[in-house]
C-alpha cells in the first residue's frame, strides 16, 4: 500500500508505462539524451514537462530536480538505501538559459543510468527549503561529508523541515491529495480539481488519473477481506492468498460479479541469515541451513503450485540473465547435517551443536526467526524450516512480529532468519542497496559483503550492454547459492479478484500488480420500462 499511496502522491522524472512494459517520461518530457564522456563519465541531457507544476501554480524546475537529490544525501535522515541507488550521481547542472532543463553528470557508463537516474520522486525546494540554503552545498560535498562531520545548523534545519513534513504529507506534483489517514486502517485521496496533467491530449499512460477518488482499506484477516468485496464494500482484493483466490474462483455466485486475474511477479519469497551472528559468520553453515528449506512442498503449500522455484532473487521467467546452469538447491536434513560438520560444530539431534569460535568462546547454534506475523505464508514456512532444524538438532524460536517492528528489527539485526518477500522487476539491477557493504545498516540488512562480492556487485551496476550484464548477473547468482546471505525459494504468483463492472486495471507483474489510476466503472445499465 505504501508504494501505492507514494506513487498517487508524487512523480519521479520517469515512471514505468505497463501498458508497454517500459519507462517512459513523467516530469520529464522522454528519456535523456545520453552522452559519454571520455571513458569515465556519462551525461544524461534531461527536460521536464513545460506544464509541470506545484499545487500552488509554480512550475516544477531544475532546481527542484537538484534539491531532490541533495536532500537524498542530506545527513540526520534515514536515505540509506537511496544513497546507494543513486551515488553514481555526481553532480545536477542547470541549463544556463531553461530552468526547466538540466544535466545529470554520472560517474561510469552504465546502459542502466539511463532509467535509474530517473526513478526518484522530485519534491518542491520552495515549501522544504524556502531559502535555498542548500544550494550552498555541492551534491558531491554532500555525498562525501564525513559521518563525523559536526553538525551544520543548516543541514540541521533542511532535515528537520523534511521530518515534520513527513509526518503529516510531504507536498507533492501527483494527482491526488491524501485527505484521510487513519493508521493501519484506512487511506483516502481525492484527485486535484486543477492538476497540470489533466489538461494535455492525449495523456500519457504514466499521467493518467481517472478517479475522483481512491480509497484503500486495511484488513487484516483474509476472510474477512474476501466476505467485504462479495458484498461489495470493496472493489479489488489485491496480492490475493493463494487458497482464497481458489476458493472464490470456484464459486459460481462469485463468478457472476467478480473477475479474477492471476499473472506471474518478480517477487521472491526467501529467508536471509543475519551473517553478524559468529554462529552464522561462515558459508557452510548458511549452506546447511538452506537445506532445512522445503522449497518445493511450500510452494505447494502456500501458492498451490502457483509460482517458480529459482536458484537465486532473479525470476526465471528473465532467460538473458536467469543462471539456469545451476541446481535448485534441495531439501535435505542429513546433507545438512554433514555440512555442518565441514563447518566445525560438534553434537547433532538431541545433544545440539557447539563449536570453538574466536578466542575459545563457545558457540552453539541456536536460532530465532523472525516473520511478519500477518502473512500466513510466511508463518507457514517459519513452521516448516523449525520442524526440520529440529530433526538436524537445531532449536529454533519463531517470532511472529508486527509489520513496523519486524521492519525495524532487521535495521537493527534483531534475528538470526528472517523470511520476507523481495520485491523486484525486469528493468534493473543494481544490488549495492542490498547486497553490497555501502548497504549494511540500510538495506542490507543480512550484513553480508566481501571484497569479491562488492567488486562483483559494483561492476552490475556499471555494466556496458545486455551481453555483459547478463555474464555478471549469471556470476553473482552463483557466488550468491555459494555463499547464501539469503535463501531464495520461490517466486510468488500476482492474484487479484475486482468487481466485474471495473475496467482499466491493467493487471501486469510488477508491483502492486495493476493500475489504481486508470480505474473505471461502466455505467449501471438502464432498468428496462
Amino acid at each position: 500500500m505504501a508504494i501505492e499511496a507514494t506513487n498517487l502522491l508524487h512523480l519521479s522524472l520517469l515512471q514505468v508505462d505497463i501498458t508497454q512494459q517500459k519507462y517512459t517520461g513523467a516530469l520529464a518530457v522522454g528519456l535523456p539524451t545520453t552522452r559519454l564522456v571520455g571513458d569515465s563519465l556519462t551525461q544524461l541531457d534531461y527536460c521536464l514537462r513545460p506544464a509541470a507544476a506545484w499545487d500552488d501554480g509554480h512550475p516544477v524546475l531544475a532546481s527542484d530536480v537538484a534539491f531532490s537529490l541533495k536532500l537524498i544525501f542530506c545527513p540526520g535522515l534515514p536515505n540509506e538505501a537511496a544513497r546507494a541507488r543513486f551515488g553514481f550521481i555526481e553532480a545536477v547542472t542547470p541549463d544556463p538559459i531553461n530552468p526547466r532543463q538540466f544535466t545529470l553528470v554520472c560517474r561510469g557508463q552504465s546502459t542502466e543510468y539511463l532509467l535509474a537516474s530517473g526513478d526518484f520522486f522530485i519534491l518542491p525546494e520552495a515549501t522544504l527549503d524556502p531559502r535555498g540554503q542548500l544550494r550552498h552545498f555541492s551534491l558531491a560535498e554532500l555525498q562525501q561529508r564525513p559521518a563525523a562531520a559536526p553538525a551544520d545548523t543548516v543541514l540541521e534545519a533542511v532535515a528537520q523541515r523534511y521530518a515534520t513534513a513527513s509526518k503529516g504529507q510531504l507536498p507533492g506534483c501527483g494527482p491526488y491529495q491524501l485527505v484521510k489517514w487513519e493508521k493501519d486502517r484506512r487511506l483516502s485521496f481525492r484527485r486535484k480539481p486543477m492538476w497540470w496533467a489533466s489538461q494535455g491530449r492525449p495523456t500519457p499512460f504514466v499521467l493518467q488519473a481517472k478517479p475522483k477518488q481512491l480509497e484503500y482499506v486495511v484488513i487484516p484477516d483474509a476472510a474477512t477481506t474476501t466476505l467485504a468485496l462479495r458484498r461489495g464494500d470493496l472493489d479489488v482484493y489485491p496480492q490475493m492468498p493463494a487458497r482464497e483466490f481458489a476458493r472464490l474462483r470456484a464459486s459460481s455466485a462469485a463468478r457472476a460479479t467478480l473477475n479474477f486475474y492471476s499473472t506471474s511477479s518478480y517477487d521472491v519469497v526467501l529467508a536471509g541469515f543475519n551473517t553478524r551472528r559468529p554462529a552464522l559468520a561462515d558459508a557452510l553453515t548458511r549452506q546447511a541451513l538452506n537445506r532445512c528449506f522445503d522449497a518445493a512442498s511450500l510452494l505447494q503449500a502456500t501458492q498451490l503450485g502457483g509460482g517458480q522455484r529459482t536458484v537465486g532473487v532473479i525470476s526465471p521467467a528473465d532467460r538473458t540473465n536467469y543462471n539456469d546452469s545451476l541446481p535448485l538447491v534441495p531439501f535435505d536434513p542429513d546433507g545438512a547435517t554433514r555440512l555442518l560438520r565441514r563447518a566445525g560444530w560438534q553434537g547433532g539431534a538431541a545433544a545440539g551443536w557447539f563449536r570453538a569460535g574466536p578466542l575459545g568462546v563457545r558457540q552453539q547454534l541456536r536460532l530465532m526467526v523472525r516473520y511478519r506475523a500477518d502473512e500466513t505464508m510466511f508463518a507457514t514456512i517459519a513452521l516448516q524450516f523449525q520442524a526440520a532444524a529440529a530433526r538436524v538438532g537445531i532449536p529454533a524460536t519463531l517470532r511472529p512480529t508486527e509489520s513496523g517492528a519486524f521492519t525495524a528489527a532487521l535495521q537493527t539485526g534483531d534475528f538470526d532468519v528472517y523470511v520476507r518477500i523481495l520485491k523486484g522487476n525486469p528493468f534493473m539491477f543494481n544490488y549495492i542497496p542490498i547486497f553490497h557493504s555501502l548497504g549494511v545498516g540500510a538495506g542490507n540488512t543480512t550484513g553480508f559483503h566481501t571484497a569479491a562480492s562488492d567488486r562483483l556487485i559494483e561492476a552490475i551496476a556499471a555494466a556496458n550492454g545486455q551481453t555483459q550484464r547478463g555474464q555478471l548477473l549469471r556470476r553473482f547468482q552463483a557466488l550468491m547459492q555459494q555463499e547464501v546471505p539469503v535463501a531464495p525459494l520461490f517466486f510468488v504468483s500476482n492474484r487479484i479478484a475486482a468487481d466485474r463492472r471495473l475496467t482499466g486495471l491493467h493487471v501486469n507483474s510488477l508491483k502492486p500488480g495493476y493500475s489504481a489510476a486508470t480505474i473505471e466503472r461502466a455505467p449501471q445499465p438502464s432498468p428496462v420500462p
